[in-house]
C-alpha cells in the first residue's frame, strides 16, 4: 500500500508517522476500547486508542500498563473535557421522575446526578504529562492552548475531535496537532464542543463536513463516521484525510468490551436504524432505536454528563437482564455491515478492500488506448 504518498499530500509527517496504515480504531468509552482491541489494531498496523471517559485516573493509568505490556507499538488516549454544570437542574429532576417507572421496573435505583463534571480531566492530563503517551485526543471541547503545548513538549501527538469548521479553527488556534472530524453518521456520542438544545438531530455529513475542514484548517485530519468497509476508507483519503477512525466497526471483534448483547444487535434485524437521542446520557449520542430512545428520548434535558449519571443504574440493570429495549446501543449508521472477525484481521481485511478501491480507481477504463 502506499499510504506514504497519503501522508504527504495531505502535508503530514507526525501523526502519520505513528502507524503504517490509515485506520484508526476510535476510542469507544464505556468499555468498548480496552488493551486486547487497541494492541491488536496497533500491532496489526493501525492506531489502537484507550478511552478514559468515565474512568479514574487509576484506572485510566492501568490500563495504559496493560497496552503497554501488550504492544510496543504507538497508540493513543481519549480523554474527555470538563462540562458545564447544568443549565437547568430542574429539568433533570423532571426526566428522573418520568424515569420513576423504569426504576421499578428493573428494580434499580436512578443515579446520583448532581456530581462534578470534570471526568478528572485535571488528574488524568498530570499523569499524560508525566509518563507520555504518543497521542492524546480531546472530545467534548478543546483544551487550552497551555495544554497542547505541554503534551506537545512532552512528545505527544494531540488530537481534537470537532464537528465544524469553527470548532476545527478554535482547534488550530489552540495548537492542536491533528483534527478528527466527526460527522453526523458516527456511532455513540456527537463530539460537539457546546451542546446546543436547538441543533438535536441536525449535523454536517462526514464528507461534506471533512472537505469544508480541509479547506479552512492546515491540520491533518482523521475522518469518522459510519466508515465501515475499506472503500469507504478509500473515499475519505481521497477528500483529503490522512486516515479513517472506525468505531462501530471494531465494536463487534472479539477483543471488544462490548457486551455480547451489543455485538449481536449490531446485525439484529429488529433493530431497523439508529437515532441521534439524549435518552441515555443528556447529549445526541447515536444509538440503536430501541423502546428507551422511544419513550424517552423526546422528552430528556440538555444536561450531560448529569443524565448520563441518571440512567447508569438503569443502564447495567437491563444489560444484566439481557433486556437490548433499555439499554444504550451505541452503534454508527453503518451498523449491519458490522463482521465478526478479530481486530487484526479485520485491519487486513480493510486493507484489502482498500487496496481495490484503489486500483479501481486508477485503473484504465475500457477502451482505453492507454
Amino acid at each position: 500500500m502506499a499510504f506514504e504518498s497519503v501522508a504527504e499530500s495531505a502535508g503530514d509527517t507526525t501523526l502519520t508517522g505513528l502507524f503504517r496504515l490509515p485506520i484508526v480504531q476510535a476510542p469507544m468509552a464505556g468499555g468498548g476500547s480496552r488493551p486486547p482491541l487497541a494492541a491488536a489494531v496497533s500491532e496489526a498496523g493501525g492506531l489502537g486508542f484507550l478511552a478514559a471517559g468515565y474512568k479514574t485516573p487509576a484506572a485510566m493509568y492501568e490500563e495504559i500498563k496493560q497496552l503497554r505490556a501488550r504492544t510496543a507499538r504507538p497508540f493513543g488516549v481519549n480523554l474527555f473535557m470538563p462540562q458545564p454544570p447544568a443549565a437547568d437542574p430542574a429539568a433533570v429532576e423532571v426526566y428522573a421522575e418520568q424515569l420513576a417507572g423504569e426504576a421499578t421496573w428493573y428494580d434499580a435505583p436512578l443515579g446520583d446526578w448532581d456530581r462534578a463534571t470534570d471526568d478528572a480531566y485535571g488528574a488524568k492530563l498530570a499523569i499524560l504529562l508525566d509518563d507520555p503517551v504518543p497521542v492524546v485526543s480531546f472530545t467534548f471541547g478543546c483544551p487550552s492552548a497551555e495544554d497542547l503545548a505541554a503534551l506537545a513538549a512532552a512528545g505527544t501527538v494531540t488530537a481534537v475531535t470537532v464537528t465544524s469548521v469553527a470548532e476545527a479553527r478554535t482547534a488550530w488556534e489552540a495548537g492542536a496537532a491533528a483534527l478528527c472530524v466527526q460527522g453526523v453518521e458516527a456511532g455513540g456520542h456527537q463530539g460537539t464542543h457546546h451542546d446546543d438544545p436547538r441543533l438535536d438531530g441536525t449535523g454536517a455529513g462526514l464528507l461534506a463536513l471533512l472537505t469544508e475542514v480541509r479547506e479552512a484548517v492546515p491540520l491533518p485530519l482523521v475522518a469518522a463516521g459510519g466508515l465501515m468497509r475499506g472503500a469507504q476508507i478509500a473515499a475519505v483519503l481521497a477528500a483529503g484525510a490522512c486516515a479513517a477512525q472506525l468505531g462501530t466497526a471494531f465494536l463487534a471483534c472479539p477483543e471488544s468490551g462490548a457486551s455480547e448483547l451489543h455485538k449481536r444487535a449490531l446485525t439484529d434485524p429488529l433493530f431497523t436504524g439508529t437515532e441521534l437521542t439524549r435518552a441515555f446520557s443528556g447529549r445526541p449520542a447515536r444509538g440503536l432505536v430501541n423502546r428507551f430512545i422511544r419513550e424517552h428520548g423526546p422528552y430528556a434535558p440538555a444536561a450531560y454528563p448529569q443524565v448520563h449519571y441518571l440512567t447508569a443504574g438503569l443502564r447495567k440493570a437491563a444489560a444484566a437482564a439481557g433486556d437490548p429495549q433499555g439499554v444504550n446501543l451505541w452503534a454508527g449508521q453503518g451498523h449491519r455491515l458490522a463482521r465478526d472477525l478479530p481486530a487484526a484481521r479485520l485491519v487486513e481485511v480493510l486493507t484489502t478492500e482498500l487496496d481495490a478501491a484503489r486500483a479501481s480507481l486508477t485503473a484504465p477504463s475500457r477502451g482505453s488506448d492507454s
